[in-house]
């Protein structure tokens, strides 16, 4: 099982990213897929999630508005555009996928069953 996360980088507050993650190794589109990230010295923070064959999809109230999830199960593949970044964005993002959960309740879960390797991501003011 595999799950990589890329598309980091540095970027001026108020400009864009596009993150993607990569899967193999599971039923991709039996699974919804969140974005996580963490920054220095802060716990863990839900980013957003949809669940499996582009259904429904969440959102932290940090990134509403700002940020837009989606998937390609054709290709395995889930992206993250962010918009308008801040640099309160600036974290670690990682994503993750767990078996038949609503993308709100994966937003409230700590342990998930697979987990991929970071991206970092640097906003600068």
């Amino acid at each position: 099982v595999q799950l990589q996360a890329s598309g980091g980088g540095l970027v001026q507050a108020g400009g864009s990213l596009l993150l993607s993650c990569a899967a193999s190794g599971f039923t991709f589109d039996d699974y919804t897929i969140g974005w996580f990230r963490q920054a220095p010295e802060k716990e863990r923070e839900f980013v957003a999630a949809i669940m499996w064959r582009g259904g429904d999809t969440y959102y932290g109230d940090s990134v509403k508005g700002r940020f837009t999830i989606s998937r390609d199960d054709a290709k395995n593949m889930v992206f993250l555009q962010m918009n308008n970044l801040k640099p309160d964005d600036t974290a670690v993002y990682y994503c993750a996928a767990e078996n038949w959960v609503t993308a709100q309740a994966m937003g409230a879960l700590k342990d998930m069953d697979y987990w991929g390797k970071g991206t970092q991501v640097t906003v600068s003011s």
